[in-house]
């Protein structure tokens, strides 16, 4: 007889406990025990509970490998939810009768009668398991992920996703909480209710005036959003939002015009001023391009009855020596020059400027919601997402560094296409170019989507935009980066003592290969790795994963209340085609160019519902599921967690002297996954 203590935590989740009966069987080197019921007198397994079993085996195992977790319902034939009650476990801690304590993460949901086979925490490469049950255990665990996780192409040319139609299909370890969910669903009735009292959601037709729109901005507005309010006519603001605003991933230097961009010197010499030209700022590398060609001819939706209107705009912007403000100098909305696509200036009248500008706007409104966001934010994330749940097993330190920033993804996405971008819902019914321009921004981006535009160092350097002054998300990106790919490197570092051992790893290969091919469709082109053979290249790909799957996601997702609750800044859609001649434009003419009423409300109610967490947040570096056993990740994620922490001291003293504050990238504020 060998005796073993057994200590169970169980989480603290609504609905974490259970009245099911928990049994272990220990499986060692030297065979098996039958099921030991971890059992007391009274009540077991409690929320938040931490409990203390003493077991008795009929044999000595010898050497421990594994324990299997069973579950079975309290009455043997019981059924509904005394059967499934589910159970979340933390962690399970075995005293062998010698030796130290052995700490099994678990850190999962078991529902209805089950068996969970779990591994002692220290983290296990593909290659360091020697013996024989341990390398099958990896196995099995694997081959049911899959079998749990499938993959589907919800539109062709996008990447593939999971294999769901609805919330209610998924299982609960990828299930919002219980209290995120109410939280979500609660914050949503609020909204709605406050948006049906007004009565704005139902109205169909024009904006009376920009004055009326104040009703509108009273939406719960913010600090941020009312200095949008303040400024959002200003051009300096304009150009500062290629920075700092939502979208702020286009913009890149230019040192000669496009063709089909014939801007001439005397267009732009009242802003460049004396003692200087149009070909002299390009050679100094002072002007700037956002090009939002990819929106030329995309398929445009019908809102209330009325056809919408889209633009593929260039705007080339300036920056004065010296470090002044950005400022805009030319604008073209269309990609091919004429009499019919009228260069746009500063200098023109200004209601032809000031819709020029908007047109701008819309466009930005149309590729990062498509694009920047739904695509790279989103649907790429679920790709990291599945792959690692379906290709790397929980022993594997890349698991246990990843993991905690999958927390929710597949929940979201599989909501966002249920009341997204489904038939029928938002961004049919609200944005101007509809699900089938979505569609169609989503494909042609899949052609030209490089890993260079994923890895923020190489995006940055390959846009031109190392030096422009005021550019605080190329500088706090930069700053995170540079946290995570230093952690990222330590925990490589451990488990990884050569390149050799990156190449050896079938699981890890076999992870980047799904994403790869499910992902980046096979596309060599994009220059997104199918295999990896170094150290280096392990840790910027898996660096370019975390960076995706939360700073960049909260950067281009948390200001887009902040960016359309004044709908002018950011408008939806466009009721009327863009303009082509000059002086035509006036106020009136303006506003019916806008969104309609009940298509502003949409859009703005939807945008406040997924700008911020419902609650049960997990922000940047902070890992309470301790995958991690070992001390010397432990050490690391201490010292991630501490430069996070000046970090955001940095910013926020930095902050304090601007006029509008960049908090987008501050690491508290960050989630550690795509969640909302």
């Amino acid at each position: 007889m060998a005796e073993y203590r057994v200590t169970v935590s169980t989480g603290e989740a609504i609905g974490a406990g259970t009245w099911n009966r928990i049994a272990v069987s220990i499986v060692g080197t030297r065979g098996e025990t039958p099921p030991l019921p971890l059992d007391h007198f009274g009540k077991e397994f409690s929320k938040g509970a931490v409990e203390d079993f003493q077991v008795e085996s009929p044999q000595d195992v010898g050497q421990v490998l594994l324990l299997q977790l069973h579950k079975d319902a309290l009455l043997p034939r019981a059924v509904g939810p005394l059967a499934r009650d589910a159970w979340f476990c933390n962690w399970i801690q075995l005293t062998p009768p010698r030796g130290a304590p052995l700490r099994f993460p678990c850190y999962q949901w078991m529902e209805g009668p089950s068996r969970l086979a779990l591994r002692e925490g220290t983290a296990k490469v593909s290659w360091g398991d020697d013996h024989s049950l341990l390398q099958q255990q990896r196995k099995e665990e694997l081959q049911a992920k899959q079998d749990s996780y499938s993959w589907k192409t919800y539109r062709p040319g996008w990447p593939h996703c999971l294999n769901e139609k609805t919330v209610r299909d998924l299982d609960l370890n990828i299930k919002y909480s219980i209290a995120k969910n109410a939280n979500f669903y609660l914050k949503a009735g609020s909204g709605f209710t406050e948006m049906i009292f007004k009565g704005l959601l139902d109205r169909k037709g024009l904006w009376k005036s920009l004055d009326e729109m104040k009703r509108m901005f009273n939406f719960r507005k913010t600090p941020a959003s009312e200095y949008v309010y303040e400024h959002w006519e200003e051009d300096t603001f304009f150009a500062s939002q290629f920075l700092n605003g939502l979208n702020p991933v286009l913009i890149r230097r230019c040192h000669s015009l496009p063709e089909n961009f014939p801007v001439t010197n005397d267009m732009v010499a009242p802003v460049l001023g004396p003692g200087t030209s149009l070909q002299a700022e390009l050679a100094r590398g002072s002007l700037f391009l956002v090009d939002h060609g990819i929106l030329s001819g995309v398929s445009t939706n019908v809102i209330n009855g009325k056809p919408q209107f889209s633009a593929a705009p260039m705007t080339l912007l300036y920056q004065r020596p010296g470090g002044g403000p950005l400022l805009p100098l030319a604008i073209q909305l269309s990609q091919t020059p004429g009499p019919s696509s009228p260069i746009f200036l500063p200098s023109d009248n200004k209601w032809d400027w000031l819709l020029a500008k908007t047109w701008v706007r819309n466009a930005e409104f149309s590729v990062n919601e498509a694009l920047t966001h739904l695509l790279e934010a989103h649907l790429l994330p679920e790709v990291f997402t599945m792959a690692t749940l379906r290709q790397l097993p929980q022993c594997h330190p890349l698991f246990k560094l990843l993991i905690p920033h999958t927390r929710y993804t597949l929940h979201i996405n599989t909501l966002g296409r249920e009341l997204l971008i489904a038939p029928g819902q938002v961004v049919e019914r609200s944005t101007g170019i509809g699900i089938e321009g979505f569609s169609d921004l989503i494909q042609r981006r899949m052609e030209t989507l490089s890993y260079t535009s994923l890895c923020l160092p190489a995006d940055i350097r390959a846009r031109g935009v190392e030096g422009i002054p005021g550019y605080y998300y190329r500088d706090d990106g930069l700053q995170v980066w540079g946290a995570m790919e230093s952690f990222v490197s330590e925990i490589i570092s451990i488990y990884y003592p050569s390149d050799a051992s990156v190449r050896d790893d079938s699981e890890l290969q076999a992870w980047v290969w799904e994403i790869f091919s499910e992902g980046f469709l096979g596309r060599e082109s994009s220059g997104v790795p199918s295999s990896l053979d170094t150290r280096k290249s392990l840790v910027q790909y898996v660096t370019m994963v975390i960076f995706n799957c939360s700073a960049k996601h909260y950067a281009i997702s948390a200001g887009q209340f902040d960016s359309c609750v004044w709908m002018p800044n950011l408008p939806p859609t466009m009721q009327l085609p863009p303009p082509t001649s000059k002086g035509q434009t006036e106020p009136e003419g303006f506003i019916a160019a806008l969104p309609p009423v009940n298509a502003t409300c949409d859009i703005v109610f939807t945008l406040w519902l997924l700008s911020q967490e419902p609650g049960d947040r997990r922000p940047l570096g902070t890992y309470p599921d301790e995958h991690f056993t070992e001390e010397a990740p432990r050490r690391s994620i201490a010292a991630f967690q501490s430069r996070l922490a000046q970090i955001s001291k940095d910013i926020r003293k930095r902050n304090m002297e601007l006029a509008l504050p960049y908090t987008y990238l501050d690491p508290p504020l960050i989630e550690n996954s795509v969640s909302i």
